[in-house]
């Protein structure tokens, strides 16, 4: 996703329009995988199918996993889709790498009981709670829910975190004279129309998180996301706030020099821009720290319901995790795998500096700041 991927934090029912092109397309297999007469489609863990070489065997037998909406340079994923295919030998078809968590949702309600439906979902925490609660998801277990932290995960299983990240400031300081720190320096003269977002904040979870971090910043709270929302229409007002959606190509055109973004991506243009004439510097606002995780989901009605269970157990392997990693993103079993010794300490050294413990909002706070943004956005920065 990188890039340019608007990842989404929201309600259900919000936001029913898709970027998709949604036409039927052929029908799902009639009889799910099975082995041992189990069915893949109904199993809640790899030992309840058998073990992992059943759950293996199965989903080689599929020979396709149908995800959505991940971008090669988002958290690392065009290395995690390469390592799984060369694991297992199964094909991961990518559909749509730049859509929203609001695509994945539509993708699964109206493409129901299609072979090309998604078979899995790498979602905004809003949106999978919500999901979840429309019954869009398969409980699974995967090998190691025991580790994931409660406070990450559907306690039945429905979803759970896979990774996650701090909102951050980057910046060109080729372009930029003095890179901005805070959100209280983005409001400066001298970043006129400099100032620009990962998406829209109705939609993507980066946008959202932004909004999320500047209503911290300026006496809002978990309960009061109004602040954020102001921020930038003053940030608007003052001629600061440039519409256009930030992605590597504008930021090396020089359309957005300075973007409000998830520590993991601009940490990841950092590298991606050395030798390209981009030096791109990385802060984490103190006046607004605020961090969220993404989540992983299995559609109830994948068409490859073997293959979808296998890929969660990858990215929750520790060979997954360290990946996601090694993209600057913080993994959900990071703790854990501290204790155990599997974590790549070299790729744990490189993420930007944080002080301090995240806090995270409830679902009930999520969903009605996601509510406010929804009614409140489009008329402060129109």
């Amino acid at each position: 996703m990188i890039v340019s991927r608007p990842r989404v934090i929201g309600v259900a029912g919000i936001l029913a329009v898709s970027a998709l092109t949604l036409s039927a397309c052929g029908a799902a297999p009639t009889t799910s995988t099975s082995a041992n007469g189990k069915s893949a489609a109904n199993a809640t863990s790899a030992a309840e199918f058998g073990g992992m070489n059943a759950l293996i065997a199965a989903a080689k037998k599929e020979g396709t996993l149908n995800a959505i909406a991940l971008p090669r340079d988002w958290a690392n994923y065009g290395a995690v889709i390469d390592g799984f295919t060369k694991k297992y030998g199964i094909k991961v078809q990518d559909e749509n790498p730049e859509g929203s968590s609001q695509d994945e949702i539509n993708a699964i309600t109206s493409r129901k009981g299609q072979n090309r439906a998604p078979d899995v979902v790498d979602l905004g925490s809003s949106f999978a709670i919500s999901g979840a609660q429309q019954g869009l998801f398969a409980p699974y277990e995967v090998a190691q829910f025991g580790s994931i932290p409660a406070v990450q995960k559907d306690a039945n299983g429905d979803w759970y975190n896979d990774y996650g990240g701090y909102i951050s400031i980057g910046c060109d300081a080729k372009r930029i004279k003095d890179c901005p720190k805070n959100f209280s320096d983005l409001l400066k003269p001298e970043y006129k129309n400099d100032v620009a977002l990962n998406g829209d904040p109705t939609k993507a979870g980066a946008a959202f998180g932004a909004v999320y971090a500047a209503a911290l910043a300026n006496g809002g709270s978990f309960d009061n996301i109004q602040p954020g929302i102001d921020f930038f229409a003053k940030l608007k007002k003052a001629g600061n706030f440039n519409p256009v959606q930030a992605t590597p190509a504008t930021i090396q055109k020089g359309e957005t020099p300075i973007t409000v973004d998830w520590d993991y991506l601009n940490a990841g243009y950092a590298d991606q821009f050395k030798g390209k004439g981009v030096d791109w510097q990385v802060n984490i606002p103190t006046d607004g720290t605020y961090a969220q995780y993404y989540s992983q989901a299995i559609n109830a009605d994948a068409p490859h319901p073997a293959a979808a269970r296998l890929w969660e157990e990858y990215l929750y392997s520790a060979q997954g995790q360290n990946l996601f990693l090694a993209g600057y993103a913080r993994p959900a079993l990071m703790d854990a795998m501290q204790e155990n010794g599997s974590l790549n300490v070299q790729s744990a050294g490189k993420l930007p500096p944080v002080s301090g413990s995240p806090a995270f909002p409830s679902t009930d706070q999520q969903n009605k700041a996601k509510q406010v943004v929804t009614e409140k956005w489009a008329q402060a920065v129109s």
